[in-house]
């Protein structure tokens, strides 16, 4: 499939890729499907059936006290959102935004989270034998909890994220908090 490097529209009605969770119905059923973005020159892969939706990059309303990777909050028709720059997550340099900038929305267990990326490739199926396990790293200084696996097709190598680990329970915990804090103030 080719890369999606066009602009996404602001609204997800408008949005030409905003098909792509729907093509999660017709996954194969030896496998799993996986949107796939990109975060500098890494590829990553979410579950698709995560997945929301996906817009290009708005103005969040930043949080005083937030972490620095929890860029602020936006209103996604009535519910409040919270934004996370992967980026910073990951501990990367920052990304100036532009218009390849983009947002997945994904569904995490009752919540909505945004996730900003750099932007959004394809999806891609991948059966059960392109998965290998993520490398033993508990000695070393790099945290692979949120690390499913590594998946392979042609010359490509995936990092398949798990959004919930990445998170983790700390994590959606103050989400909540601060979708819930900034909803109180926007009435």
């Amino acid at each position: 499939m080719s890369e999606l490097t066009a602009p996404v529209a602001k609204d997800a009605s408008e949005n030409p890729v905003n098909g792509i969770a729907g093509g999660a119905k017709d996954a194969n059923a030896d496998g799993r499907e996986f949107l796939t973005f990109k975060l500098g020159d890494e590829e990553y892969g979410v579950d698709i059936l995560k997945v929301q939706e996906i817009r290009s990059y708005d103005t969040v309303t930043r949080l005083p006290a937030a972490p620095d990777y929890i860029k602020g909050v936006i209103n996604l028709r009535g519910t409040i959102v919270p934004i996370v720059d992967m980026r910073l997550r990951f501990k990367m340099d920052q990304a100036e935004y532009n218009e390849f900038t983009v947002m997945i929305m994904l569904s995490v267990g009752e919540r909505i989270i945004g996730l900003i990326v750099d932007g959004v490739s394809d999806v891609i199926s991948l059966a059960d034998d392109q998965i290998r396990p993520p490398p033993d790293m508990s000695a070393g200084a790099l945290d692979t909890r949120f690390v499913t696996g590594l998946g392979s097709i042609d010359e490509r190598l995936l990092i398949l994220v798990d959004i919930e680990a990445l998170m983790g329970s700390e994590g959606l915990a103050l989400a909540d908090d601060l979708a819930s804090d900034d909803a109180e103030t926007m009435h």
